[in-house]
């Protein structure tokens, strides 16, 4: 997997230097994020419809999961 660089080191997949260690991540929209439940992650990429924006600020990560929360194992995506 590429290096994905993150500054969000309250995330379950932060590692130092601003690295995501996820095995996998999903990045869409940010009308879609909002429509859809915190559990639509990565794993469901494939189920998807494309969601095209204008722009990078329209955009976020869906695969975020607060360090320590109880829900890092709902969506199949682990640690590298």
């Amino acid at each position: 997997m590429p290096k994905i660089s993150c500054s969000v080191n309250n995330c379950h997949y932060w590692s130092s230097g601003n690295v995501c260690d996820a095995s996998q991540i999903l990045v869409t929209s940010d009308s879609m994020s909002k429509s859809q439940a915190q559990t639509v992650d990565a794993p469901m990429a494939g189920s998807i419809s494309a969601t095209p924006v204008n722009s990078s600020a329209e955009t976020c990560c869906k695969t975020f999961v607060a360090k320590g929360s109880a829900q890092k194992t709902d969506d199949g995506v682990t640690r590298q």
